[in-house]
């Protein structure tokens, strides 16, 4: 049974910074495409950010040069470093495991305000 579990969210100013990490269990870790999505109230979720399983990383253009993904393979984890953050950063962060199925995580609430 594949879960995802994240952690690392919070409520922080803007203009700061946060490191999300998401853990997997019951997977090969290292053969999925890992993304986090995001989903602010009233929206639709959005595409984050995404690293495929050969290191390979794309990101929305909301975020480019300030958020940053990164996996490790040996700890089934995958990582959002967050800088800059802003209000509009504001949202619910899903992890995302995708090859032929797509697995979601809970989510972790990401909060920027002053």
């Amino acid at each position: 049974q594949v879960q995802l579990v994240e952690s690392g969210g919070g409520l922080v100013q803007p203009g700061g910074s946060l490191r999300l990490s998401c853990t997997a269990s019951g997977m090969i870790f290292s053969i999925y495409h890992m993304g986090w999505y995001r989903q602010a109230p009233g929206k639709q979720r959005e595409f984050v950010a995404q690293i495929t399983s050969g290191g390979s990383t794309n990101y929305a253009d909301s975020v480019k040069g300030r958020f940053t993904i990164s996996r490790d393979n040996a700890k089934k984890t995958v990582y959002l470093q967050m800088y800059s953050l802003k209000s509009e950063d504001t949202a619910l962060y899903h992890c995302n495991a995708a090859r032929r199925l797509d697995y979601w995580g809970q989510g972790t609430q990401v909060t920027v305000s002053s």
